[in-house]
């Protein structure tokens, strides 16, 4: 069955500002390992919150992003100001997002950011991290080619590359953007992740991976990621953001506030969770008050609407 072209519009949108969602809830406690002091200090989260000037975005306030989201945010101005993913201007809104950036910068931006000021190009300036924030920048690009799934693949593949050029953040992003375009196209969730690792890694290590979290579905969320690994490395943050999507595929709502009080890095892990169960759920599953609270709310409509004015 195949979405009418009214149904994928709306469910798109869903995809982008769930990616978003994700990326503003986790930001008040975003790489807490220890889950009882999530807990002890801000009881359950489930709206946005302030971060913890103490921690590591003391800059941020609620309802704004972390570097991830701000990444993310430049790709989906990039794309919906030349129509299309353009690898030099996406490059070089990057580097100026960064110019006296005030928010936290990690490692594979350093050395991106190193490597530019060396003379090298955005097809060789990547860093060879493993982190799956890399990968987690995804949903504009599904946004805009939708109806273009080798395009999708390809534009996929350049924008992980361009900051973490290293096989296993590659292997996730051609993963992700695969399953969610099928869910856009009228998959379920679990039979296009499936699908998508049966059909395209049984070769890579992502295979195993995905089998690992298939075995904890039936733990508590908290518990499973503590087995799967909290750390921003894809053997870590693939599985868990699996285990979510798997045990929360009808409710958009407790994958997301779940994967937050799992602790770590939530921001990546609720970026794609909140990316494909959008695409999945649409926006009746989106919370109300988190999209009033989302400061870039009305900026994401006016790209996504030039968008839909291209498409």
């Amino acid at each position: 069955m195949f979405y009418d072209t009214g149904d994928i519009r709306e469910k798109k949108r869903a995809m982008v500002f769930g990616s978003f969602l994700g990326d503003s809830l986790a930001l008040g406690v975003h790489w807490i390992y220890d889950t009882g002091e999530i807990i002890d200090t801000y009881g359950r989260v489930e709206s946005l919150i302030d971060p913890d000037p103490e921690l590591y975005h003391p800059t941020r306030r609620k309802g704004e992003f972390t570097h991830y989201g701000d990444q993310t945010m430049i790709l989906l101005e990039s794309i919906a100001h030349r129509g299309d993913f353009v690898p030099e201007d996406f490059s070089l809104r990057w580097r100026e997002l960064f110019d006296n950036y005030d928010g936290y910068i990690d490692q594979a931006t350093r050395t991106t950011l190193r490597k530019y000021s060396q003379g090298k190009d955005w097809k060789e300036a990547g860093s060879s991290s493993t982190d799956l924030a890399g990968a987690s920048r995804l949903a504009p690009l599904i946004y805009r080619y939708s109806d273009d799934l080798q395009t999708l693949i390809e534009a996929s593949d350049i924008q992980t590359k361009m900051t973490h050029n290293h096989p296993l953040p590659l292997y996730a992003a051609e993963f992700f953007a695969k399953c969610t375009w099928e869910i856009l196209h009228g998959s379920k969730p679990s039979t296009a992740l499936r699908h998508t690792i049966d059909e395209s890694f049984t070769d890579s290590p992502l295979h195993e991976m995905f089998e690992r979290a298939l075995l904890t579905i039936g733990l508590n969320t908290t518990t499973a990621i503590e087995e799967l690994g909290q750390g921003c490395e894809v053997e870590q943050a693939f599985p868990s953001v699996i285990h979510l999507i798997l045990k929360y595929e009808e409710n958009f709502f407790d994958a997301l506030v779940e994967c937050v009080m799992a602790g770590g890095d939530s921001a990546a892990r609720a970026m794609l969770v909140g990316m494909v169960l959008g695409a999945y759920l649409g926006m009746d599953q989106i919370p109300r008050k988190w999209l009033s609270d989302l400061k870039a709310r009305d900026k994401i409509e006016k790209y996504l609407d030039k968008l839909d004015d291209i498409t």
